[in-house]
């Protein structure tokens, strides 16, 4: 099930906005690849991470 915009698998829940959103840009991608909802989430949320590592000009100033 493809999540659309403001909604988020629960594993996301207790993460950043700003990361969030791109996890679940990721994950909706893998989804159509693949069709497996666990390895989406999973895949999203970590490269959703190495993404914000490797781009830190694009992490929101706190408080935004």
């Amino acid at each position: 099930m493809p999540w659309p915009k403001g909604d988020y698998p629960p594993s996301y829940k207790n993460q950043p906005k700003y990361l969030r959103e791109k996890a679940v840009e990721i994950a909706n991608e893998v989804l159509k690849t693949t069709g497996n909802e666990g390895e989406a989430i999973a895949t999203g949320l970590k490269q959703a991470r190495a993404h914000f590592k490797n781009h830190p000009e694009e992490v929101p100033a706190k408080g935004k």
